[in-house]
């Protein structure tokens, strides 16, 4: 039988063991990370790469090149109780540098772990490679029986790392024990196309006895329905429920807010996101004309004063642009004569920092319902 050697053997290429791998091969020792499947391809397998995670790859100065691939940000989650909408979870204040989630199909992260890893000479994966067995001497394991593409060897290493999953014959061979966490509920994950009116945030809905979480994955939702645990069987019988009827809103207005001022745009967005409505907020005109809310955005709050394009300035490049987004402008510095040219040009209310909070929802529901105020 033929027969490798490692000071360090791990095996499971999940995000556990890639992860280890290239952090002993980023230290200089020579490690081998074992994946019995050909590639990293499994749907809905931890797609979430947390804020904690994010900041690790940015002390490994991985960061830049991780963020290049496509994925989607979750900077606040939220969830709907009957019809009203609750923020749970807001990430833009954690002190670190990535203040949200990043949504990735968990093979681009691994895809991206194998890549980083293959920079140092010390790091070697075997794909297709399953490990079978643990190899015991005088009551120390000194490796793993392993099967690969050229069929069976050994491998002889001075520290084996079980990094396969909960279910690995390795793991009973180890002689170790594991502790259970059994948790009173399962997960079914599906997908549902995405239209280009829904909604931008990801969300979860809470209804008696139900819950349904809705992940944006750009061109579709990706969603888990969560059961009791031992009610599949019975679920397949019956089919699943209709989502509609537990309070899953079709669409939820997107208000787009563009202000300089931090503050100010976290307490508009703060206040839209309180009473049912998605929030996007943009620092400048331009950062908002860069983006894909332009064209999702059912009302916009411009402040009239920013440095670059000013809000009256934002709203006559969208109505010029065939972009007819109701308008509203609020100013700390009031000017009637601004006032009336922004009316005169369509916009559907000017308002002065402070404003009542009530003044500014009646009239978003105003330009929702397609009704102009002054």
């Amino acid at each position: 039988m033929n027969s490798l050697s490692a000071p360090c053997v791990v095996v499971g290429g999940g995000p556990a063991g890639m992860m280890l791998g290239y952090l002993l091969a980023r230290a200089g020792v020579e490690v081998l990370v074992l994946e019995k499947h050909g590639d990293f391809l499994r749907d809905f397998r931890g797609d979430t790469v947390h804020p904690s995670t994010l900041q690790v790859m940015h002390e490994l100065l991985l960061l830049d090149r991780f963020l290049a691939l496509p994925h989607q940000r979750i900077a606040e989650l939220r969830v709907r109780v009957r019809d009203r909408m609750i923020p749970v979870a807001d990430f833009t204040h954690l002190p670190i540098r990535c203040r949200f989630i990043a949504m990735m199909p968990q093979w681009d992260f691994l895809n991206f772990l194998a890549r980083e890893g293959e920079r140092y000479p010390s790091f070697r994966l075997l794909m297709s490679t399953e490990a079978t067995s643990l190899i015991e001497e005088e009551g120390r394991v000194v490796g793993v029986k392993a099967r690969g593409p050229g069929g069976p060897f050994e491998i002889r290493a001075s520290l084996v790392v079980g990094a396969n999953g909960r279910q690995s014959p390795l793991t009973g061979q180890s002689g170790l024990t594991g502790a259970s966490f059994g948790a009173p509920m399962d997960v079914l994950w599906f997908r549902l196309s995405r239209r280009t009116d829904d909604p931008m945030d990801a969300m979860g809905t809470f209804a008696a006895g139900q819950i349904l979480v809705s992940l944006n994955r750009g061109d579709y939702w990706q969603c888990a329905y969560v059961i009791p645990k031992g009610t599949l069987d019975d679920l397949r019988r019956r089919g699943l429920p209709d989502f509609g009827v537990i309070g899953v809103p079709t669409t939820v207005p997107l208000i787009a807010i563009v202000d300089d001022d931090d503050s100010m745009r976290g307490a508009i967005s703060g206040l839209m996101r309180a009473v049912g409505f998605a929030a996007a907020s943009f620092s400048s005109a331009e950062d908002f004309l860069n983006s894909e809310q332009v064209e999702h955005a059912k009302c916009l709050i411009a402040d009239v004063n920013m440095p670059g394009m000013s809000g009256l300035d934002l709203h006559r490049h969208l109505v010029q642009s065939g972009n007819r987004i109701p308008t509203i402008l609020v100013t700390a510095y009031p000017n009637e004569v601004v006032r009336s040219r922004a009316l005169a040009a369509g916009v559907l209310c000017y308002f002065t920092k402070p404003f009542p909070e009530h003044d500014m929802l009646a009239c978003i529901n105003s330009a929702l319902n397609g009704n102009c105020t002054g």
